[in-house]
Formats: structure tokens, C-alpha cells, sequence
């Protein structure tokens, strides 16, 4: 198989032209062309002022295929396609004595479970909250009536964080396993649009997620696996620097030396006990903002220029850093095109923000993180702190709200300015509860709020309108990743509890569904080959 890069066709080329722009490439009759997939599909909007064209990645077969090689040996874009098939590291024995257990039921618990039941271990899949059909009525429980289920809510539950959010499926993490590839093949074979395997930034989106998730459980079933929900892990048992099991809300033991802790970035409970036990764990850098509110469209001109709206390329999205006077590195994080800014806290008497998009992205607001990086340096005192300090601003900001889960909001020409907000303008904030106007310079720490002050007119400069005056904040973002790591060594294990797999966002080791996913199956991998006595 070969693989053609840098193909370039007007964005509105019939769908034929794809196949004659591949032999007109290569200098073959059309019937020498086999067939041929599309890898990768992509556009550079950049430079305003020249048409827009997609640009392809292709994997095909040739007749001759030496041949042409031979023929482009100096052609950078015409090269054998890498192999990204994946292929197990073992298979369980008949006689398999332990099942393993996987604790979460988000994007990395979930691919750790699928690995591991294609691999024949039938793992056992804890979830502390419910099933994804009523954890998405109990999160509507929120946005719509203010009231909070602390188990089941846009943290917790069936499919993790990464349920109520964009949904996509793209990472800046090195992966010389192809296992993304992976990701997104089960996800198709789950049920989501075969898009996301050759778009350049693909997503999939709330709504379709849901039957997805639902799809892959059914899988792991089918292969031998069990998914228990409305099963909090509330302790561990450790025997010598071994584990032995784990001890439910309940009381039930269940025994197993091999553990996967696939955690969510707000099992704090979770987090609290398993330093309480002694597991080794760090504080890490993370993130604290507000969510920014624009017009859909005032992105997508600033972004695509003409081609604002057209079909084929949907709702346009952003990527934004500055570097503040202060040291203080200011970015865009999760943006979500046509999307809403949702109630994302698990906990009683706290406001955290989020952002969503469904797969249509159709929605009237482009809405992102505008987040400041924060270390450990800034909250001393060991590896729970970060997790203190982000309870103490999402509790001040539950108080700035209102007390009602209502969330503090101003408008960005105010925020710059340093005066409160006593009235919407032309954008109607999508947050639900609600919103209550004021100052939210009360939010944050001061070297956060400088930060994000001087970074807002300094986007303009790459997006128009950005920092225009009726735009919304709406605080607080402090989800942004975990704020500590349970640290692992060489064969994934924790540092000093034998048969304990730290994994995914929650233990410091991914941010997104992508990442999370790959982690677990590299987690599953990991899993396999203990069990198994295999070599890494």
C-alpha cells in the first residue's frame, strides 16, 4: 500500500475528481488505481487572501506498486503507507484464575475494558455513577431545575467527562503505536460517523456519544467483561506493597492483584483515600479561567474568511496562546464551536464551568476555556493541595453566583475595563442555571486575572471581535486536568503498590477523550503482559 500526502483540491470538488487527482499524481491509467481510502482530510485557512482547498492524506493500491516507488524515490509525498493496524499483545489462558478490575467507566476505563475482554481477561468495570441514559436526565437535573446529583452529573457516570463536552477525538500526543487509530476504529465500529477517521480535527459530539458509549459497553458483555454501576471503590486492600483488592461503598471485597485506577480529574474522595493508603502520588501544574462567549459567527469570518458558513466546513474553531508580562502562560482550551457553556460541578456548593457541542454544532455561541497556567508553586503543600485549591474557588464562586448554582458572569468589556457588569448585551450567554452579572475579578487570583486581562486584547490581534465588549465570561474553568499525578514506573504499575495501574486523566497521564483512550489501551497492554509474564 502507498500513501500520497499534500493532495490538494478546490473544497468544492466532485466527489470524482478525487480518484483523477490521484492518477493524474501518480501518471497511471485509472485502471492501475486498485482502490483507495482517505487517511487524512484537512484545510489551511490561514492566508485570507488565496482560495481555500482540502488537503489529503491517501492510502492506496497500485499495480506495480515497486514500480512507482522506484519511479517517486525522491518525492517526500509519495512513500510505502506505515502499517497502523493493531495487534494484541496476548491472549488470556482457558484456566484464567483473576479477572481484573477497572475502576472508572470514562474514555480510558472504557478502552482499558475493551482491550482487555478482546484479549479474553473479562475484566470487572466499576462505575461509580449510572448508566449514561440516566446520568444524562440527572445532569438536565441541573441545567434545567438546580438540583445536583453528586454521583451522576457531568464528571461522573457512564462515559466520563468527555460525554458533555465537544466530543472530539483529536490529541497532541506522541503515538508511535498508532493506537488513536484504534480509538477511532472502535468508535466507528460503535456506531459514530466513519468522518472521524480522515477529518483533520474529528468529533463526534454529546447526543451521538451517548449511544456510542452505550454500544461499546454492549461489547465488552458480549466478550465475556462485566460493568457494575453505582459502585464507588471506597478503600483498597494492600498486602507488602501488593494489592490484593478493592472494598466498595457497600462493604462488598472484591479480590484482584491487578487494578486499573482509570479516575476522572474529580474522584477527589477517591484521590484522598488512596494517599490516605499511601500511594505514592505528586502535585502537577494545571489550569484556571473562565469560559468566553462569542457569536458563532464573528469566528468564522475572522477564521474563514469568505468561505464563513460553507457547508463542508462547519462551525470554525481556535487555538490561542499569549505569554503575559507576569510569566503567566493565557490559552483557549476545549473551544467548542456552536456549543454551550454547561454546569460541570460533582460536588454541593460549588460552581466549575464547561463547554459542549453536539455534532451538528449549530448552536448561536463559539465558546472556550481562556485559562491561565497555575504550578505547584502556587499551592504548597503537598500532592492534595491543587485539589484545596480548586475546591476554595469553586465554592467562592458557587457564593458569587448566588449560592444557587447560578454562575458568576461579565462581559468582557467590563472584565477589561475593571467595572461589573450590570447588563447583558448582544450576546446571550448560554450557561445554564443562569448567570448573575458582577465582577469577576473576585474569581480568581490576582496574577490569573492580570494574565487573562492582558490577553484578551492581545487574541484581537488574531481574531477580530474577540475582545469585543458584549462578549460573555462566565466563571469558573478549573477542571481543566488533574491537579496531581499518582505516579507510575516502566511497566505502568504505581511506584510503590505492586499491581496498582494508575491511568488516564485523573492520574495525571492524559487530557481528552484521544489521550485517554490511548492510555487505556496502552494501560490494557500493561495489564495483559503482568499477567501474562511478558516482556514490554
Amino acid at each position: 500500500m502507498l500513501r500520497i500526502t499534500e493532495l490538494k483540491l478546490p473544497i468544492d470538488h466532485p466527489e470524482e475528481d478525487l480518484r483523477a487527482a490521484i492518477v493524474q499524481r501518480l501518471g497511471i491509467a485509472s485502471d492501475d488505481l486498485l482502490d483507495f481510502t482517505l487517511f487524512k482530510r484537512s484545510y489551511d485557512a490561514r492566508k485570507k487572501s488565496s482560495e481555500l482547498c482540502f488537503i489529503y492524506t491517501i492510502d492506496l493500491n497500485v499495480r506495480d506498486e515497486a514500480a512507482l516507488l522506484r519511479t517517486f524515490a525522491d518525492d517526500r509525498n509519495v512513500n510505502p503507507a506505515p502499517d497502523v493496524s493493531y495487534k494484541v499483545v496476548g491472549q488470556a489462558p482457558e484456566d484464567l484464575s483473576e479477572r481484573p478490575i477497572v475502576v472508572g467507566f470514562g474514555p480510558c476505563g472504557i478502552f482499558a475494558g475493551l482491550l482487555l475482554a478482546q484479549m479474553g481477561f473479562k475484566p470487572i468495570i466499576l462505575e461509580r455513577g449510572t448508566e449514561v441514559r440516566q446520568r444524562t436526565k440527572d445532569t438536565w437535573g441541573l441545567w434545567r431545575k438546580n438540583v445536583l446529583n453528586p454521583e451522576s452529573n457531568v464528571q461522573f457516570g457512564e462515559g466520563g467527562a468527555g460525554t458533555f463536552s465537544d466530543g472530539k477525538l483529536y490529541s497532541q500526543i506522541k503515538d508511535p503505536k498508532h493506537h488513536g487509530r484504534k480509538v477511532l476504529h472502535e468508535f466507528v465500529k460503535a456506531g459514530a460517523p466513519e468522518e472521524i477517521l480522515y477529518v483533520s480535527k474529528p468529533h463526534i459530539g454529546t447526543f451521538r456519544l451517548t449511544g456510542v458509549v452505550e454500544n461499546m459497553r454492549q461489547q465488552i458483555i458480549a466478550l465475556g467483561g462485566e460493568v457494575r454501576f453505582q459502585q464507588r471503590v471506597t478503600d483498597v486492600l494492600i498486602e507488602d506493597g501488593q494489592l490484593t483488592g478493592v472494598v466498595l461503598a457497600d462493604g462488598e471485597q472484591l479480590k484482584a492483584r491487578h487494578v486499573i485506577m482509570a479516575l476522572g480529574h474529580s474522584a477527589r474522595d477517591t484521590f484522598r483515600m488512596l494517599h490516605g493508603r499511601g500511594v505514592y502520588m505528586e502535585a502537577k501544574p494545571f489550569s484556571v479561567g473562565f469560559r468566553i462567549e462569542h457569536p458563532q459567527s464573528l469566528i468564522d469570518s475572522a477564521r474563514l474568511g469568505k468561505y464563513a458558513g460553507h457547508p463542508k466546513l462547519g462551525a470554525a474553531d481556535y487555538k490561542l496562546v499569549h505569554h503575559a508580562k507576569n510569566g503567566r502562560s493565557v490559552y483557549s482550551f476545549c473551544m467548542c464551536p456552536g456549543g454551550t457553556v454547561v454546569a460541570a460541578t460533582s460536588e454541593p456548593g460549588r460552581v466549575v464551568t464547561n463547554g459542549m457541542s453536539q455534532y451538528s454544532r449549530n448552536e448561536r455561541n463559539a465558546n472556550s476555556g481562556i485559562v491561565v497556567g497555575i504550578t505547584p508553586e502556587d499551592y504548597p503543600g503537598g500532592p492534595l493541595a491543587g485539589i484545596e485549591l480548586q475546591e476554595r474557588l469553586e465554592a467562592h464562586a458557587y457564593v458569587l453566583g448566588g449560592s444557587n448554582y447560578e454562575a458568576p458572569a461579565q462581559l468582557v468589556g467590563d472584565f477589561i475595563a475593571g467595572k461589573p457588569s450590570t447588563a447583558l448585551g448582544t450576546v446571550e450567554p448560554s450557561y445554564k442555571p443562569g448567570v448573575a452579572l458582577g465582577d469577576l475579578a473576585l474569581a480568581l487570583p490576582a496574577y490569573a486575572i492580570d494574565a487573562i486581562r492582558e490577553a484578551l486584547p492581545a487574541f484581537e490581534k488574531q481574531i477580530r471581535g474577540f475582545s469585543m465588549h458584549d462578549a460573555v465570561l462566565t466563571g469558573i474553568e478549573t477542571r481543566t486536568s488533574s491537579p496531581l499525578r499518582i505516579t507510575r514506573d516502566a511497566s505502568m504499575q504505581s511506584l510503590n503498590v505492586k499491581g496498582l495501574f494508575p491511568a488516564g486523566e485523573g492520574a495525571g497521564y492524559a487530557g481528552g477523550i484521544m489521550s485517554a483512550g490511548v492510555d487505556g489501551i496502552r494501560i490494557a497492554e500493561a495489564v495483559a503482559r503482568d499477567i501474562l509474564g511478558l516482556e514490554a
